[in-house]
């Protein structure tokens, strides 16, 4: 059996730009947890879906009302993490894209498990769902790669970082991408709630709920 291809920095350049462009490029790249003393075994998957936040005039956007200590880092370059809770409970995981001083970052929604599924689910507290599921909506998402507010900040381009992102493997084929409205933030208003700013891989079985 051959090895598997070595792991690809994800290049902060296609994260610096228009934010929706940044996110057809995440679509199919991998998310990968380092084993520390508090998550001892690697998990890895294949992000599948994505949703945009951008500037201050998005209506749905936590940077809506400017700079505030929760939502600084996405004020801050592309590629770092802006790690968030919601319910007290949930922890939701933005990479920060654009130039500095321009907030804008994109939800990971949902990301199809590759390595490390047992622990995905000890992390989950036993889960009752298939294994495609393990990470299908941000929260669970936060649960399954052991993601905490202490990322917030961390340079997700830096392979070296307990919590980085890779490239799409080489030979994986192009996903077909799929647009919809961002689910959860009827609040925000028109356009704010009807625009297509949730992508995603179509046919996926980990999306967060089905396809846009």
């Amino acid at each position: 059996m051959s090895p598997a291809p070595p792991e690809r920095p994800f290049p902060r350049d296609l994260l610096a730009g228009d934010t929706l462009t940044a996110g057809r490029a995440l679509l199919g790249a991998l998310l990968v947890r380092e084993p520390d003393a508090a998550v001892p075994t690697r998990r890895e998957g294949r992000i599948v879906e994505v949703e945009a936040y951008i500037g201050l005039d998005d209506r749905a956007s936590h940077a809506r009302m400017g700079p505030t200590a929760r939502n600084r880092p996405m004020f801050g370059p592309p590629g770092i993490a802006y790690v968030y809770l919601v319910y007290g409970m949930h922890h939701c995981l933005n990479v920060v894209t654009e130039a500095a001083g321009r907030p804008a970052a994109l939800l990971i929604r949902a990301v199809e498990p590759i390595a490390g599924l047992d622990a995905m689910r000890a992390a989950r507290a036993g889960a009752r769902v298939k294994d495609q599921r393990l990470a299908a909506g941000p929260g669970s998402v936060g649960a399954a790669f052991g993601i905490d507010r202490s990322f917030s900040g961390l340079d997700l381009c830096d392979p070296s970082a307990p919590l980085h992102l890779a490239a799409r493997p080489e030979d994986a084929p192009d996903p077909v991408i799929m647009a919809g409205p961002r689910v959860g933030i009827a609040y925000a208003g028109e356009p704010w709630a009807s625009i297509p700013w949730r992508l995603a891989i179509a046919g996926s079985p980990a999306l967060s709920r089905r396809a846009p």
